[in-house]
């Protein structure tokens, strides 16, 4: 597809119609793949448009959110290009989340609608059972597990549909978790989803030599996470390729590396427990990877033995890249930099990116300096939902989305992260925020405080690790072992989250402010 084809105002209007025009041009082409089953993109785009309508036929009107909580699959591409379709803005849930962890999200969006999978359908009414929310349910898979009161997902198919959107409406709306406090709703607009899909559809035989049949992405990153959406989804679909989806919560690396031969896959984005996996399997060497054209990782730094080992093996750079929920994906990347791979970075901004490195006092830094990140541009979000004061602080006076993350740049542009946000455990592509995990460890009846750092390791990058202060009337071993801890945070929590190992202290170092010294907890390791 040709980026003239979008005419003078690329990012203008209802994100959805950059697929509509793709399906226009590439209808045969396979869309999306799983398990042996596939959608056409002519198919894809007549079955959203359907759902859509669907939507409006239960009462959903333009504005109000629908949630997704789904695994990978099909429906989930069906749904949330339908909810785009039909101007109702999309926000994604993790399906690993438990009753407790649903709950914010559900009543801040005022969910008018949950498309869910039939094995997910006891958690969702766990959930609801704690909210005054009350969604329309629509539930997929198998017809004879589907609750008799809700919608099969095949059956919410009404007139096509396609409501106009103002660029600066909400299309999405994921959410992202602070180091305090509830995650916060992620207002990203029809111009900022756009924004991320028309890099994808510029006619440069340098930049995307592929033809749309040729492109293949295998999406094992879950579809909830903006990565997943984007990067492994968004953009591949609006060129004309096909997406072959397979289970986050079932990752093998031993099928990832066949299925990136059998099918000729060309683009794989992946976290760093991924590559580490692959390069690790004992079939590593036995399979053909030179199909990849595009070999990604973000979410956090891979060993550099990890990294050359892979790349030559598969013949392929994995290339880092940088970008927040907050942004809709990307602002840097390694794949379009003017001087190619630069390992340790995650590339150059984005052409449509303002990117610089500021101290604290604002003042832009020197390269080679360190200081926080900022960005701005077409990407960035318009705000968190109903929280003007955070969006407010977010922002600079002259629109620089403040990243919180620490960086430098070396004076070819390419930048460095050096830090995440504050506290912040990144285990294999996922972000645990330390202060839930403690809250919840809190309410065990043996325990007074704790306190969750994150430990260097060598497979998942880091992982979280609590220091335990049991009550003055508790033994531990006795009357409590690390083991019931972890389990009662695996009953609560999502699995990546819960603490691999408890240690059980009699107090916490803090500060003569009463501020816990985490550093000293990680030092002990």
């Amino acid at each position: 597809m040709d980026f003239q084809d979008l005419g003078d105002e690329p990012l203008e209007g209802n994100a959805a119609e950059l697929h509509d025009r793709t399906a226009d041009a590439d209808g045969d082409l396979t869309a999306v793949e799983m398990d042996g089953e596939s959608l056409t993109h002519a198919a894809l785009r007549n079955r959203s448009a359907e759902f859509a309508g669907g939507l409006h036929d239960l009462g959903l009107e333009p504005g109000d959110r629908i949630v997704l909580y789904l695994p990978n699959g099909p429906t989930y591409v069906i749904a949330s290009l339908g909810g785009l379709k039909a101007g109702t803005p999309v926000s994604f849930m993790n399906p690993q989340y438990k009753p407790r962890e649903m709950v914010h999200q559900l009543e801040d969006t005022a969910a008018e609608a949950i498309v869910t999978h039939w094995w997910l359908r006891g958690t969702v009414d766990d959930a609801l059972a704690e909210t005054d929310v009350d969604p329309v349910v629509i539930t997929a898979g198998d017809r004879e597990q589907v609750p008799d009161e809700d919608h099969h997902v095949d059956d919410v198919a009404g007139e096509p549909t396609h409501v106009e959107r103002d660029s600066e409406d909400v299309a999405l709306q994921p959410y992202t978790s602070g180091t305090t406090g509830q995650p916060k709703g992620v207002q990203l607009t029809h111009r900022n989803v756009r924004a991320q899909g028309v890099d994808m559809l510029v006619d440069d035989d340098e930049k995307a030599p592929l033809t749309p049949a040729e492109l293949k992405s295998l999406i094992w990153l879950p579809m909830y996470h903006i990565t997943g959406f984007i990067h492994c989804g968004w953009q591949p679909l609006l060129y004309g390729g096909s997406l072959h989806l397979r289970s986050a919560m079932r990752w093998d690396a031993g099928d990832a590396m066949a299925t990136i031969e059998d099918l000729g896959i060309t683009h794989f984005v992946g976290v760093t427990t991924m590559y580490v996996d692959m390069v690790n399997d004992e079939g590593f060497g036995d399979h053909d990877l030179s199909s990849l054209e595009v070999a990604a990782e973000g979410g956090a730094k891979m060993a550099v033995a990890i990294q050359r080992e892979f790349e030559e093996t598969a013949g392929v750079d994995i290339t880092e890249g940088y970008g927040l929920t907050e942004t809709c994906g990307a602002t840097h990347t390694e794949n379009e930099t003017a001087f190619g791979h630069r390992e340790g970075t995650v590339g150059q901004p984005l052409q449509m990116t303002d990117s610089k490195i500021v101290d604290e006092s604002g003042a832009e830094v020197m390269p080679g300096e360190e200081g926080e990140l900022l960005v701005r541009g077409p990407q960035v979000m318009k705000g968190y939902h109903d929280m003007p004061e955070a969006t407010e602080a977010a922002f600079t006076e002259r629109g620089y989305f403040r990243t919180g993350d620490v960086a430098r740049r070396d004076r070819d542009n390419y930048y460095e992260i050096v830090d995440r946000k504050k506290h912040v455990i990144v285990t294999a592509g996922y972000n645990v925020y330390p202060s839930e995990v403690e809250e919840l460890l809190t309410e065990h009846d043996a325990l007074a405080e704790a306190a969750v750092v994150g430990i260097d390791d060598e497979r998942r990058n880091e992982i979280p690790v609590a220091y335990a202060v049991p009550r003055p009337d508790t033994e531990p071993g006795e009357d409590v072992t690390a083991e019931e801890i972890k389990q009662f945070a695996l009953d609560e929590l999502a699995e990546y989250k819960h603490p691999r190992d408890v240690e059980f202290v009699d107090n916490l170092p803090r500060t003569t402010s009463g501020k816990i010294q985490k550093y000293k907890l990680r030092d002990d390791q």
